[in-house]
């Protein structure tokens, strides 16, 4: 990490910098995972809240660049596997500024979608680009690189997905009882699908995912993308 970070711990002109690389990369890592209000790591770690908000800029892209190497391709990755295929929202504030943009009316909360691909074992195989809350996962599988990447591909989703060329469960006929054919098939996919979900209860073990992101919007591309590469390098741990 030293030397991928240019051999040297971030300095400032003035004062000493409070932490040190090694304590300044644990701080982002606890932000992350725990995702505190920057105060709280502040008391925590023996710093102001100011210094916390800079580490985290500062070391949250390096972070990322860092575990580049870590993350695969996700078109190698899915070679010759089947992909199965989930959204999940982030839920971050509700920014005024942004209107009904995020809002996902199905979750009824704002924040991003963030499409997950994952293989039949549940391991993760790639995490797309965040796009506006409000999006359905057809647009936001269209919109992202995933319908590129995985063309090729069989590929499991939920009936959100209808449309695509996804495989997805059968809707039931408008005035009918659904087929007992149908039930097993949707129960089987169902079962296969667990493996997605797995995937992504795992990525939001980094709390910033599963609870509210309270940070600038345009920062979070590069969280997920951090967050991403290390959901990776863990595998090799």
């Amino acid at each position: 990490m030293h030397t991928a970070l240019g051999g040297s711990e971030p300095t400032a002109r003035g004062r000493p910098c409070v932490l040190g690389l090694y304590q300044s990369v644990v701080l982002v890592l606890f932000l992350l995972r725990q995702n505190p209000v920057q105060q709280v790591a502040a008391e925590l770690f023996g710093v102001s809240q100011s210094t916390v908000s800079r580490r985290l800029a500062l070391l949250g892209p390096l972070l990322e660049r860092v575990l580049a190497e870590f993350v695969p391709d996700p078109a190698q990755a899915s070679s010759g596997k089947v992909v199965l295929v989930d959204g999940t929202l982030v839920t971050t504030w509700d920014w005024a500024c942004h209107g009904i943009e995020l809002f996902s009316g199905k979750h009824r909360d704002t924040g991003f979608n963030l499409q997950i691909a994952a293989t039949l074992d549940g391991d993760l195989l790639a995490v797309s680009a965040p796009v506006p809350g409000s999006w359905h996962d057809v647009r936001a599988w269209r919109e992202s690189e995933f319908e590129a990447l995985f063309t090729d591909r069989e590929t499991i989703g939920d009936l959100g997905y209808i449309g695509t060329g996804i495989l997805t469960g059968r809707r039931k006929p408008p005035g009918q009882q659904r087929p007992k054919a149908d039930k097993i098939f949707n129960h089987s996919l169902s079962v296969l699908r667990a493996a997605v979900e797995r995937a992504i209860a795992h990525l939001k073990d980094w709390k910033i995912l599963a609870t509210r992101y309270r940070g600038p919007l345009s920062t979070f591309p590069n969280i997920v993308r951090t967050i991403t590469a290390l959901a990776f390098f863990r595998t090799t741990w």
